[in-house]
């Protein structure tokens, strides 16, 4: 497991050749609570990136599933044909699409979430990261942002997630494995 920096993953991200048109694809993958989210903030201002979230992709707690029309069909193969792509981002609240989320051709994009890195997304990534934490710190803070009446969707979800990259051979095809539970470098 490697412990390395923001400018580290930007600067092989700048390296890699685009995989998706004229698009770096970096997608962050990894169990909930482990990191993602923050090093992708971290990640995308160091590119100057866009930062797609598989929260807005996934079709609330059972979306890991159904989540390749989004991520395939409407952001990386819009994006291969050099192609603006879009989706409408799942309300969490009222369990339907809500606004559009344009995702326009650019020389970089971060997509971090649990399973974005599945098999058919990895063709279209310049760089795969797989960030992982123990249970015990990922859970606490999914009870922290989500609250303590949430648990049992955590461990549900966990369950879910544990099963599908396991199936999706996520951490082994990664390019880079973060320790989510340490402070990320600048």
């Amino acid at each position: 497991m490697a412990r390395v920096s923001v400018q580290d993953l930007a600067a092989r991200a700048r390296k890699a050749q685009p995989r998706s048109g004229r698009t770096r694809v970096v997608l962050i993958d990894g169990p909930a609570g482990s990191g993602k989210t923050t090093l992708a903030e971290r990640v995308g201002a160091e590119l100057g990136a866009q930062v797609v979230h598989g929260d807005d992709i996934y079709e609330g707690w059972d979306g890991l599933a159904t989540m390749w029309p989004i991520l395939g069909h409407g952001i990386l193969e819009p994006l291969a044909r050099t192609e603006h792509g879009a989706f409408g981002r799942w309300d969490w609240h009222e369990g339907r699409r809500a606004e559009t989320i344009p995702v326009p051709v650019a020389d970089a994009l971060v997509i971090e979430g649990v399973g974005v890195a599945q098999r058919l997304a990895r063709p279209y990534a310049s760089l795969v990261v797989y960030v992982e934490a123990p249970w015990e710190l990922r859970i606490a803070r999914g009870i922290e942002r989500d609250g303590e009446h949430m648990r049992a969707q955590w461990e549900r979800w966990n369950a879910r997630e544990d099963r599908f990259l396991a199936d999706e051979g996520t951490r082994g095809a990664a390019d880079v494995i973060v320790d989510g539970s340490l402070p990320y470098l600048d």
